[in-house]
């Protein structure tokens, strides 16, 4: 489909927006770094796969909204931001963002902030991410 669509808009040139809307996986065989040997780009983010395995996850049906998801998680990550996406119960914002993550090669955590959600439960998070680094 991206291909299609890409060939149909008459997409040329490597720094067309349409081209880098789509999330891109550039290998250098020559990195030095074994961690920098794979690049992910979407826009003008680029971030190194993070080869944290997570099994084979469920499969996210690619839509213009995951792809616009994508795209400003992205930019956030880039400005060393974080995302937070809105909408109803049910409409697959956690699985885009777990999706996001997996593709990215890093592990990530959801947290649900409802109103159980206190400064307790914040700590045991801190707690284990210090733990594990």
């Amino acid at each position: 489909d991206v291909t299609q669509s890409l060939i149909d808009e008459n997409v040329a040139n490597s720094t067309d927006f349409k081209w880098l809307y789509h999330l891109r996986f550039h290998y250098n065989p020559e990195a030095e770094n074994m961690t920098e040997k794979l690049r992910i780009c979407l826009s003008n983010a680029q971030f190194f796969y993070g080869f944290e395995y997570l099994g084979i996850g469920d499969r996210l049906v690619q839509t213009p909204l995951t792809d616009r998801a994508y795209l400003t998680l992205t930019q956030a990550l880039h400005f060393r931001m974080g995302g937070n996406p809105f909408g109803p119960a049910g409409t697959g914002k956690t699985e885009t963002v777990k999706a996001l993550g997996a593709q990215l090669g890093r592990f990530v955590v959801v947290m649900n902030c409802d109103e159980s959600f206190d400064f307790g439960a914040m700590g045991r998070i801190f707690c284990g991410l210090c733990q594990v680094g």
